[in-house]
């Protein structure tokens, strides 16, 4: 006991003093995240206003694709990139793999399913209010598309901050094709799991404070996103 509490004070340490090694993890693992959210909402946005408000031959099928796939295994992504990205794999002559673009990649893959069956379902929800609007006045498609996004702007900050927690609490995908290298692809999750296997675990604990830490910023934040939406609405 009297071990755990003093992990717990050389945790908080780290964590005021700004350890190095705590920073160049932390900051690794933003990058990262950022990125790939980043990439995912360029691809998942879009997308999922098209699945939205068009219709098309295999629009059901993608809609249930896009819903199934929100729960994909962490692992078997990671996986499947690995295998992608590996010297005896399709993509292995870019040497992407154990660098923080295949961590981006993994991430990527990840957390697009999440983006798109979300943004779907806010702008469908969302395009029941204009629809009649579109096509009285014989809206084209793509400008539907741009006005929904911009109208549900709020609502789709809170999908992207769910995209993002999903992301940053990531382990196996990362772990599996960014190696947990250190000072290159180690970002706090493996570094929690790599200093808790070796028992140091005031790093783990710190690296542990600042991830809640997170997510509490993101949940606020979000919560933060509703309550200017409900202004907005009322207006």
């Amino acid at each position: 006991m009297q071990d755990f509490a003093q992990s717990f004070v050389l945790a908080g340490t780290l964590v005021l003093d700004a350890d190095p090694a705590l920073v160049q993890i932390v900051g690794l693992s933003l990058r990262v995240t950022a990125t790939a959210l980043l990439v995912s909402a360029l691809i998942g946005l879009p997308l999922g206003a098209v699945l939205a408000i068009a219709r098309f031959p295999g629009r059901g099928i993608l809609v249930v694709l896009s819903n199934a796939l929100m729960g994909l295994p962490p692992v078997v992504v990671g996986l499947c990139v690995y295998m992608m990205l590996s010297n005896a794999g399709p993509f292995g002559v870019l040497k992407l793999l154990y660098t923080p673009t295949a961590m981006i990649i993994a991430q990527s893959i990840l957390i697009t399913p999440i983006i798109i069956a979300l943004t779907r379902q806010v702008i469908a929800d969302l395009n029941e209010d204009y629809a009649d609007t579109f096509r009285s006045m014989v809206v084209p498609v793509h400008t539907a598309i741009a006005t929904l996004l911009w109208d549900a702007r709020f609502s789709l900050m809170t999908v992207l901050l769910a995209g993002f927690g999903r992301a940053i609490a990531e382990v196996g995908a990362v772990m599996i094709v960014g190696g947990n290298i250190n000072h290159v692809t180690r970002v706090m999750t493996t570094a929690i799991a790599l200093e808790t296997s070796k028992g140091e675990l005031a790093l783990a604990l710190a690296l542990g404070m600042v991830l809640l830490l997170i997510a509490l910023a993101v949940n606020a934040t979000a919560s933060l996103l509703k309550s200017v939406e409900g202004r907005f609405a009322h207006a």
